[in-house]
């Protein structure tokens, strides 16, 4: 198994969102994208519309699912050191940490859910507030100390990537409901004719 080097700890997920994205500033307007007057008179719109809709909510959602990874990797890690020491196992060392980083991040690999292709391109769309907030617990240095924080340090750094990952989950579902429902008029419009394969096909205009 190839080894990592010790800087690797915490891994580029875990500082990408800090200082790349957070430096983009990036404003998303969910209260706009996820509010009900988003799909009101869906069906009178033009279809351009509706597809630009779509696109810019499928957009953020791969922002969503690409933080939620670089959430989960540190998150693994901090979760495996807590079952060493629950184990009975004396705490890591920095070399242990880092010889079985791959196998942890293997061992927690998450399917995609809802039975969506996972998005793997990097997304050009990142909610800074998120961002802001993983590097707020990742920036710390904590993980390549995680042998040697107490266990109410380690406790604290658990529960805090976990809600981090429970509410970007939950925003994700939020724009799965709205991708569907911009999906399926583009699909009713085809069934019914109201709309062609060449229009399917063409630019969007918006």
């Amino acid at each position: 198994m190839r080894k990592l080097a010790p800087e690797a700890v915490g891994g580029p997920q875990a500082k990408l969102g800090a200082r790349r994205y957070a430096a983009r500033d990036m404003s998303i307007d969910h209260d706009r994208l996820l509010g009900e007057a988003f799909l009101d008179g869906l069906t009178e719109l033009p279809l351009d519309t509706v597809r630009a809709r779509r696109a810019e909510c499928v957009e953020v959602e791969t922002g969503l699912s690409y933080l939620r990874r670089m959430v989960q990797g540190p998150l693994d890690m901090v979760r495996r050191e807590q079952a060493r020491r629950a184990d009975g196992e004396s705490p890591s060392d920095l070399t242990t940490l880092v010889d079985e980083l791959p196998e942890t991040l293997a061992d927690n690999a998450r399917p995609g859910g809802n039975g969506r292709l996972s998005q793997t391109l990097e997304p050009t769309e990142i909610d800074a507030g998120l961002a802001a907030e993983l590097a707020a617990v990742t920036d710390g240095g904590v993980l390549p100390r995680l042998g040697e924080v107490d266990d109410a340090t380690l406790t604290d750094v658990a529960q805090r990537l976990t809600a981090l990952e429970h509410r970007i989950s939950e925003q994700r579902h939020a724009y799965f409901g709205q991708i569907d429902a911009l999906q399926a008029e583009i699909t009713r419009r085809y069934r019914d004719g109201e709309a062609t394969v060449d229009a399917l096909l063409a630019p969007s205009s918006d």
